[in-house]
């Protein structure tokens, strides 16, 4: 039963910022494997094979627990220190620089799935949108993605970090917004997605991206643009 205004989810909140509404679900945990379930060793292929083979060695070393809080997507994931920027919380980490929506999909078991989190912190879109998928297939994808971790856990809440404006791909704005418009909407029709606008205070008063939440590089995020997506996120987050 949809909750009346001002209600929270498993960590998600009304902030002013965010630009859907939130229903309460149930309350029921997501189905969780038993930590003691031996893991199957994966094989990976492509140009993430390190990195991904890299991350089922830190589960065999140290599973993280279910119903947990896990950061999925690309470098803007990747390069975020969830250590310091939400100290005393155990998030985990599992970004992948250079991924597309659909790298995500192939590896949702080793990303997600096997962790059985209560909440899933998602970014990409922007490798996608600068390898040339249009915005109805990375809104496509993130439907794909969203369907499939709700498969298997029918109660996680999947948050989706808006495509943020970049000096170095300002000329496609355009599509990165479009591709936005499309999942803001998908996210307003199931109360299980949130659509976090990290993309609007990332633009100055000048209409163009604001140079201080960058790197030098013009792409990736600066100590300040991360401390802006760490604001709008928490008040989504469940502590854990």
């Amino acid at each position: 039963m949809p909750c009346r205004a001002g209600c929270t989810r498993r960590g998600f909140g009304l902030g002013l910022l965010v630009l859907v509404s939130i229903g309460c679900g149930d309350g029921a945990n997501p189905v969780a494997p038993s930590p003691t379930d031996p893991l199957p060793t994966p094989s990976f292929g492509g140009p993430f094979a390190a990195e991904l083979m890299a991350f089922h060695q830190q589960d065999l070393a140290s599973r993280y627990p279910p119903g947990g809080v896990v950061f999925v997507g690309s470098s803007s994931i990747r390069f975020w220190d969830l250590g310091a920027w939400f100290p005393g919380r155990k998030y985990l980490n599992r970004g992948f620089g250079g991924s597309q929506i659909s790298d995500s999909i192939a590896n949702l078991e080793l990303l997600v799935l096997r962790h059985a989190p209560s909440t899933v912190v998602f970014y990409a879109g922007d490798n996608d949108v600068a390898f040339g998928k249009t915005p109805d297939r990375v809104a496509s994808d993130f439907r794909t993605l969203t369907r499939d971790v709700h498969a298997r856990l029918p109660n996680a809440g999947i948050l989706f970090l808006a495509i943020k404006p970049s000096i170095a791909r300002w000329e496609l704005v355009g599509e990165m917004r479009e591709a936005n418009r499309q999942i803001q909407a998908y996210c307003g029709s199931d109360a299980r997605l949130l659509y976090v606008d990290v993309h609007t205070p990332m633009v100055g008063p000048d209409g163009r991206p604001r140079p201080e939440l960058l790197h030098t590089d013009g792409l990736h995020l600066s100590a300040a643009g991360y401390a802006l997506w760490t604001r709008l996120v928490t008040p989504h987050l469940p502590v854990f």
